[in-house]
């Protein structure tokens, strides 16, 4: 909807004016009445690349599945509920000012953004039993790959059954007190972010003990494109389930569709599923995160190059783990400084307890004013590989492996593939998903 600028304005100083002398607590509904930290990165946005942030339009904001509780909260009422969650399940209090607050360059730090799923809902009564928690933690503090000790909650006393310990799907003996499950995890649409194997095992799981799974879907940040080589069945892994590329193009509500239709949990299993869609939202959407989906992607510049430069993950180059700028530099101490002239020292801090490289100074590049990538740019890899003076010990194998998805892509580095030749070798791959996709699409 397209407001006169004036005439609105003074209609939303009102309403904020409202806001701010009922307090802090003000509650804009029923369903959202537990208050918990307040954001620490941005505000949760729908923002078109080519406009402005002090454009007159108001754009219909994205309204997450989370946020629709009129069309999940009946089917909770008085069933025994288990949470797939971790800090990225809010329910955001004010979905519907979030382009106003731009524009009117309000500081969305002064007010209580969302409350956690867990808590709004025990706030409606709704019994949970349990919370089951990814890769990262319920609260999102551990280290890539650190595994996740079962544990209480202190906020809510519930338990918290991990899935990235020694158990990646839930147990029947932790569902056996369930009568439905929710999922709600922000994902970036990346094939080796976890969160899509902690959803096919619970899928997995749900279906061999008869409970449904109750989906809330939230947009994905790099829904914009479909890129990458396609995942070999033979390098399956918890880094990567199925035969996917790298960037899917996909929210975890059509993933999940994906998962049953094309039968990928086994023994011709199929997850009862029911999914609260995304309102507002497009594939080209632009999407902000407000909550940093895990420790080490900060920000939307960080979210957008994960894609890119998550094949470091498997070399010896620091991708700016153990600084405040993870992806989006990387470096290494040898890489020649007439070719790499950013430095940066990787040090211990919050999601990288041990970094690589750690203490030494780090030769790279810096690549925060990269503009908003639409496919994976597999040219930084390549000039990594070129000009580091240890090619032989530049890859770990397994690791690389597993994080493309095949064998080939070292072997074609190591060959001297051009960039265009390697992406040529992914295009068979890249057709073939993109018409099974199709048949599971929940936006254009």
């Amino acid at each position: 909807m397209v407001f006169i600028r004036n005439a609105f304005k003074n209609t939303f100083l009102f309403f904020f004016t409202l806001l701010i002398s009922c307090g802090s607590g003000t509650k804009t509904s029923s369903q959202t009445t537990s208050a918990t930290e307040k954001p620490k990165i941005n505000q949760q946005s729908v923002i078109s690349e080519n406009q402005q942030q002090d454009s007159l339009n108001v754009l219909e904001p994205v309204i997450t599945g989370a946020n629709q509780t009129e069309l999940y909260l009946p089917m909770l009422q008085n069933k025994k509920v288990a949470i797939v969650g971790n800090q990225t399940s809010v329910i955001f209090k004010f979905p519907n000012l979030d382009p106003l607050l731009q524009r009117e360059k309000i500081n969305p730090n002064t007010l209580e953004q969302y409350t956690h799923l867990v808590d709004s809902l025990l706030s409606q009564n709704i019994n949970i039993q349990k919370v089951f928690a990814p890769e990262h933690g319920f609260r999102g503090k551990a280290d890539a790959g650190e595994l996740v000790a079962d544990e209480k909650d202190i906020k809510t006393g519930l338990q918290i059954v991990s899935l990235h310990g020694k158990n990646k799907k839930p147990s029947s003996e932790s569902l056996s007190d369930i009568d439905i499950v929710v999922f709600d995890i922000q994902d970036v649409g990346a094939r080796f972010y976890t969160y899509i194997s902690t959803l096919h095992y619970v899928m997995q799981a749900c279906a061999e003990n008869n409970i449904p799974l109750l989906v809330l879907d939230r947009p994905n940040p790099n829904g914009h494109y479909i890129d990458g080589p396609t995942l070999e069945i033979e390098h399956s892994s918890f880094v990567g389930v199925h035969p996917i590329p790298l960037v899917h193009g996909m929210t975890i509500g059509e993933y999940a569709k994906m998962v049953n239709g094309e039968g990928w949990l086994g023994n011709n299993l199929k997850c009862e599923i029911q999914i609260i869609p995304v309102k507002n939202y497009t594939h080209e959407t632009y999407y902000s995160l407000a909550i940093r989906p895990s420790p080490n992607l900060p920000n939307d510049r960080s979210i957008n190059l994960y894609p890119s430069l998550g094949f470091f993950e498997g070399t010896t180059i620091n991708a700016g783990r153990g600084t405040e700028m993870q992806f989006q530099i990387f470096g290494s101490p040898d890489f020649p400084i007439d070719q790499y002239d950013f430095a940066y020292t990787p040090q211990p801090n919050f999601g990288a307890k041990y970094p690589k490289h750690k203490g030494e100074v780090c030769y790279g590049k810096d690549l925060r004013k990269t503009e908003r990538l639409s496919s994976i740019n597999i040219q930084w890899i390549l000039n990594a590989y070129n000009n580091s003076q240890n090619k032989d010990g530049f890859f770990n194998s397994k690791s690389f492996t597993i994080h493309a998805g095949t064998k080939k892509l070292q072997q074609q580095i190591e060959q001297g593939y051009t960039a265009r030749e390697i992406k040529k070798t992914w295009t068979e791959g890249l057709e073939k998903f993109k018409k099974i996709r199709a048949q599971y699409l929940l936006y254009k």
